[in-house]
Parts: structure tokens; C-alpha cells; sequence
């Protein structure tokens, strides 16, 4: 055997080591890829119910939250009625206003002494 059957063999040698790294890392693989298939499954499984009750308790929630959007919206209308109102008042009747203005001072001014004359006493 001369120079040229050993790197024959050398070479065959190394072609059979590579093609056993790269079974063993098809192999390696595969077994990834069966697992990370197993993982998603089971996440899956898990996660479909989740998502139901998710749902379910949104719904829920949901209800409510109309309901009170209802009230809020009325509520606003009827503040901004009340601000007309008391604006149309104003207007119109500016004078009448000072007037139950001055009387609610007088009258607190007569609360004020009322305390004080009980104090002193």
C-alpha cells in the first residue's frame, strides 16, 4: 500500500467521523423539535381554558361598566341643565340675586355675633 491508499483511507475515515457528527446532531434535533412539539401542546392545552374564562370574566365586567356609562352620561346631562338653569336665573333676575346675597351675609354676620355673645357670656 503506498502513499496514495493511506490518504484513501485518511480520507474515508474522516468522511465516516463527519457523517456521524452530522447524525448525531440530526438526531439531537429531532428530539428538540419532538419536545418543543410536546411543549406547545401542552401550552395549549393550557392556555385555550385561560382564555375562555378571560373572556367570560370581560364579558362580565363589561356589564357593569355600560351600566354605569348610562348613569355617567345622565348625570352629565342633567349637571348641564342645572348649569342652564342657574345661568337663565342670573340673567335674568341679577338683582334678586344680590339682594339673597346681601341677606345670607347679613344673617351669618348675625350668626357671628350670636357666637360671640355666647362666648362672652
Amino acid at each position: 500500500m503506498g502513499p496514495g491508499g493511506i490518504a484513501t483511507i485518511i480520507a474515508a475515515s474522516s468522511l465516516a467521523v463527519i457523517a456521524v457528527a452530522i447524525a448525531y446532531v440530526v438526531v439531537r434535533f429531532g428530539r428538540l423539535v419532538d419536545e418543543a412539539r410536546a411543549s406547545l401542546k401542552t401550552l395549549t392545552e393550557e392556555t385555550a381554558p385561560l382564555i375562555d374564562e378571560v373572556h367570560t370574566t370581560v364579558t362580565l365586567v363589561n356589564g357593569p361598566l355600560h351600566s354605569i356609562n348610562r348613569v355617567s352620561k345622565n348625570i352629565e346631562e342633567m349637571s348641564e341643565k342645572v348649569s342652564e338653569a342657574t345661568q337663565g336665573f342670573m340673567n335674568k333676575n341679577g338683582s334678586a340675586v344680590k339682594v339673597a346675597g346681601a341677606l345670607l351675609s347679613a344673617a351669618q354676620m348675625n350668626k357671628g355675633r350670636a357666637k360671640k355673645n355666647k362666648k362672652a357670656e
